[in-house]
């Protein structure tokens, strides 16, 4: 396989699952501020502080700005929802030759879609619906893609793709979100904590499947154990450094990637839930995000030959 064909491949599932991961976690959002007492709302530029562009904001930002930054904004932001499916299509066009042709059509029909309803997200009535029908299309390409196409070297590196990316985001919103995700709650902590929790879980679709497992009300050291350590949840950092190393076996040339995945893998085993402090865990956070991206830089300069991120951004662009 061609590297470049490779790389697309990679980017392909990235992008995919980075739309439909801001989708989650807009909608998440969105919610919150329906189960808070009147006078408090969610703290919406913590969504920013996520894809780490809270410094080009003021601390104050609105609510219609943040969305309008994480939807719509494809110009200076490139992981906002449209932005992310532009990439995907644009990757998935110049390899139309390798993919099923249905997830083709049905990513370039979700792009067009979605750029013409945009606007209407930043609406309160049109937000909801816009957002579910990014993940439930996300979704229907993952299956297609899953459901028709080979599974040879091209769908490992679209695994790779797509476990690295939600492993990512899953450690940004661990990161970010076990702050106080609400203003001035501090006079009744115990009551809002739960919640706050509930949100972290929701944010990655995790709540059922932590009372499944778990099996016990939400604490934040069992939440963070869940989705740091848990081997079942699709979406936790676990999961997703297996399915990275379960892939990795089937290609030549991996031992220098598979040795950052072990590494990684051994950090988490060591991880002390119960004395983790808020300062502390952002740390852990931080140093997975830097494996997270040694592993995607290892993985550019074995299989795919050039600075892929510097690429995209050119074939976009």
């Amino acid at each position: 396989m061609l590297s470049r064909v490779a790389g697309n491949i990679y980017w392909l599932g990235r992008y995919l699952e980075r739309a439909e991961d801001m989708a989650r976690l807009i909608n998440v959002n969105a919610n919150l501020a329906l189960d808070l007492p009147k006078g408090l709302s969610p703290i919406w530029g913590q969504l920013l502080a996520i894809t780490g562009a809270s410094d080009d904001f003021p601390e104050d930002v609105g609510e219609r700005q943040v969305l309008r930054y994480l939807i719509s904004d494809s110009g200076s932001n490139t992981v906002s929802i449209i932005a992310s499916l532009a990439y995907a299509r644009e990757n998935a066009r110049t390899i139309r030759d390798v993919i099923p042709r249905e997830s083709w059509e049905t990513l370039n029909s979700v792009y067009l879609q979605a750029k013409d309803r945009s606007q209407q997200a930043l609406t309160k009535r049109g937000r909801y619906p816009f957002l579910q029908s990014v993940i439930t299309e996300c979704q229907k390409i993952a299956g297609i893609l899953s459901g028709t196409m080979n599974h040879d070297d091209g769908y490992t590196f679209l695994k790779l793709g797509r476990s690295l990316e939600r492993g990512d985001m899953t450690s940004r919103i661990i990161d970010i979100r076990s702050e106080n995700l609400i203003p001035d709650a501090t006079t009744n902590r115990t009551t809002f904590e739960n919640l706050q929790w509930m949100s972290v879980l929701r944010s990655l679709t995790g709540y059922q499947m932590y009372r499944r497992e778990m099996q016990v009300s939400i604490k934040r050291e069992d939440v963070l154990r869940f989705l740091i350590q848990s081997p079942k949840f699709p979406r936790a950092i676990a999961r997703c450094l297996y399915e990275l190393s379960f892939s990795l076996e089937t290609l030549p040339n991996h031992k220098s990637v598979e040795e950052i995945v072990k590494r990684i893998e051994k950090q988490l085993k060591k991880m002390d839930y119960k004395r983790l402090e808020q300062g502390e865990l952002q740390n852990a956070m931080d140093m997975l995000q830097i494996g997270f991206a040694q592993i995607h830089n290892e993985l550019s300069l074995t299989y795919f030959g050039v600075d892929a991120a510097e690429e995209q951004k050119q074939r976009v662009a």
